[in-house]
């Protein structure tokens, strides 16, 4: 890690999504908490979340088709 104050945009993304499938390290989490922005991390979330759900609902369609 080049700057160890802000994590990286595939840091950011790699740790939102170990989070939502509750894996996340601990030394990613501590990371996270002391160099990220929250408004980073939530926007991350959200944006990981409305894929996530579209994903869902193009396989459901799929396989119900």
């Amino acid at each position: 890690m080049a700057d160890s104050s802000k994590p990286s945009i595939f840091q950011i993304i790699g740790s939102v999504v170990s989070a939502a499938f509750g894996v996340q390290s601990t030394a990613n989490r501590e990371r996270d908490f002391s160099g990220g922005s929250a408004k980073t991390y939530i926007l991350a979330g959200i944006v990981f979340t409305a894929l996530f759900i579209v994903v869902i609902v193009g396989v459901v369609r799929l396989v119900l088709s």
